[in-house]
């Protein structure tokens, strides 16, 4: 491994907020009152930056509790999706720079500046999607985690497509990431990506803490 001093991280993560849908969190304990501060959270499982797990869609009954640690530490690409516009979408030839590259178990981040949307209606209502021609092509590359910007890889208001979406990542075993962020950060084409949901038991996704190491 390189030193520490020659390592770049970059957090890929959006902060909670009570700004986000799905979000709130309630003063628990004061210094003034109490001794100490401490808040409650309710959170939904699958706000800001967060993990999908198979139950989400009843693919099969993994659980975000249950997926592998190994999984969670893998080699990740970039690529720079051009061209994009509201409801676009997301298609093989955009995979045309890592086709050649990529290994099986290697995961895949897709940078469309979509991050920049959020707080705005279009960032849920008008994000780019996956084609159903990718899902099946990085599930026969065995691509293992794919991470993407926008709250979903599929039309959230289109509730066949984004069935049919994460139902053909997830019987391919591929690891769903949304609401990444500061992908533009990033200065290489291939990252350690270092991916951590809140070990809920028997749940269906979680928030994430994902993180990338050049």
């Amino acid at each position: 491994m390189l030193p520490a001093k020659n390592k770049r991280i970059i957090d890929l993560t959006h902060s909670l907020s009570n700004s986000m849908e799905g979000v709130d969190i309630l003063p628990a304990k004061t210094i003034a009152k109490d001794g100490w501060n401490a808040t409650t959270l309710q959170l939904y499982s699958h706000v800001g930056t967060h993990m999908d797990a198979p139950l989400h869609f009843n693919v099969t009954d993994r659980t975000i509790d249950t997926i592998p640690p190994e999984r969670l530490i893998t080699k990740a690409w970039v690529v720079q999706v051009k061209d994009v516009h509201p409801s676009c979408l997301i298609t093989i030839s955009d995979m045309e720079p890592i086709a050649d590259k990529i290994q099986k178990g290697d995961s895949v981040l897709l940078h469309t500046g979509w991050s920049k949307k959020l707080h705005t209606t279009a960032y849920r209502d008008e994000l780019p999607r996956i084609s159903e021609a990718l899902a099946h092509w990085l599930g026969e590359k065995q691509v293992g985690l794919l991470g993407v910007e926008p709250p979903s890889v599929a039309d959230v208001n289109n509730l066949e497509e984004v069935t049919k979406i994460h139902t053909i990542l997830m019987k391919n075993d591929i690891i769903i990431v949304e609401g990444l962020t500061n992908l533009d950060q990033l200065t290489k084409d291939q990252v350690t990506l270092i991916s951590l949901p809140l070990k809920v038991e028997n749940g269906d996704g979680a928030p994430a803490r994902i993180l990338a190491i050049e």
